[in-house]
């Protein structure tokens, strides 16, 4: 029995030494092909899908209940019918794999067509408190042959504009009037204003008409004054919306601008509303006044066009018009003005044909700088400061034909007594008593009161 099992045992051995051989014996291909084949059964299994056993169920047609059932949805397409089953056991998702796919927001997104872009939002500058808003269209009728009729025969034409309120038409601003009219008596006087071109603002005029000064308001036709002129394409630009007017007030701009072309048009002298005319202007022809000069050199260093006195059609006007239309820019203070006509005479000076006007120092106009306007409103502080006052006040009656009074730094400024805007203020003046002008209460704020006007009962400082 022993024998027999150890017989068997061998038997089994050689049984499995003899497989073993064979399969040594086996190509290498055939185990390759035999790896395939399990790839092969592996991928089978992952990938096959378990159709149910059951068979689908027709569903009725989508109503009211049915669209809201969680079991089913259908999609249809032309004759075919498509149903999507829902679990209602879906597998459990790890937080881990839900992080993963939440990273790619593709997958998750659905396809939906991108919505119509919106016309961007274009944002309105509100206009200031107290301000109104500037009216590009507004126009007069026959312009040009209400100017001329007014003109006349009158030797000294004046010009002024106010792209403004009627209300901010204070006592300053009328000062500048009277004081015009002092110095001539028989001038004539047109402010381009809308605002003044109202029976408001005739009631403001009428005192000075009352007694015999020309003195009248027009509304700014634009487009007859901007016509043939390189202004007229920059203006267009503007009302179209394709032009932008810049952070610095338009009508600041409109009004560096319009001067420019009432003069080219009509020939005169402009003025700006916080001037002071001091002496007659009726001999100025074609005169520009210098700001500042360079210390070193003595030629002037800064223009300016607070006061401009030329004839009409100058190219020097033009040449302004132009630079004015091509390089307008609204963000920057002074660019379309004083920096304007600085610019174009240092390039012309010179050249032929722009030979025919003149630069007036600073003390024709500017005697003093906006930087040190405060010092004619002050009083005298003591022997010496009464000692300057008096040579200042001595040299600006002697060489000045007026004062800029620089209203943006001085506007807040009072006028003390025995100060040289007080003493001017009584040789200018013509609505008060010129012996007891110095009466006044200085201590109200502003330029000055008029005593007997109804501009005065109008408008206290």
């Amino acid at each position: 029995m022993c024998g027999l099992s150890r017989s068997a045992i061998r038997a089994v051995r050689s049984v499995k030494r003899s497989v073993l051989d064979s399969l040594f014996l086996l190509p290498t291909s055939f185990f390759a092909l035999l790896l395939l084949l399990l790839l092969a059964y592996n991928a089978a299994s992952i990938f096959s899908v378990r159709v149910p056993t059951e068979p689908l169920r027709r569903l009725p047609p989508p109503s009211s209940s049915a669209s809201s059932s969680p079991s089913a949805s259908k999609v249809s397409s032309g004759s075919n019918v498509m149903y999507a089953i829902r679990e209602e056991h879906p597998p459990l998702v790890s937080k881990t794999h839900l992080a993963l796919l939440q990273k790619d927001e593709i997958l998750l997104r659905p396809i939906i067509s991108p919505p119509a872009p919106r016309p961007p939002k274009v944002r309105r500058r509100r206009p200031k408190r107290g301000a109104r808003p500037l009216r590009l269209g507004a126009q007069s009728r026959g312009f040009a042959a209400q100017v001329n009729g007014f003109f006349g025969a009158c030797e000294a034409r004046f010009f002024m504009t106010w792209i403004s309120s009627l209300e901010s038409f204070g006592d300053r601003e009328a000062f500048a009037v009277e004081s015009l009219f002092n110095s001539h008596p028989d001038g004539c006087l047109v402010i381009v204003s809308s605002s003044l071109d109202s029976s408001e603002g005739r009631e403001i005029l009428r005192p000075f008409r009352d007694r015999g000064h020309r003195v009248m308001a027009i509304a700014p036709n634009f487009g007859y004054l901007f016509k043939d002129t390189p202004a007229e394409l920059w203006f267009q630009r503007l009302k179209r919306g394709s032009l932008d007017p810049g952070e610095v007030a338009l009508g600041q701009n409109l009004s560096n601008l319009l001067r420019l072309v009432l003069l080219y048009k009509f020939g005169g002298v402009y003025i700006d509303t916080d001037v002071v005319v001091l002496r007659s202007m009726s001999r100025l022809r074609n005169v520009i006044g210098a700001q500042t000069l360079d210390a070193e050199t003595g030629n002037w260093s800064r223009l300016n066009n607070a006061v401009l006195a030329f004839d009409k059609g100058h190219p020097l006007l033009f040449k302004f018009v132009q630079e004015f239309a091509l390089t307008f820019d609204g963000n920057k203070w002074g660019h379309n003005g004083p920096y304007l006509v600085s610019r174009v005479v240092a390039r012309v000076t010179g050249r032929p044909g722009y030979d025919g006007f003149t630069v007036l120092p600073p003390s024709a106009f500017y005697p003093v700088e906006w930087s040190r306007v405060r010092s004619l409103f002050r009083g005298p502080r003591g022997h010496l400061h009464s000692k300057w006052l008096h040579d200042k006040l001595r040299h600006i009656r002697s060489r000045s034909y007026a004062v800029h009074l620089w209203n943006k730094h001085s506007r807040k400024l009072r006028v003390e007594r025995g100060s040289i805007v007080d003493h001017i203020m009584s040789d200018c003046c013509i609505f008060c008593n010129k012996s007891n002008v110095h009466s006044v209460d200085t201590q109200e704020q502003g330029l000055l009161q008029f005593a007997s006007s109804s501009i005065a009962q109008k408008h206290t400082l």
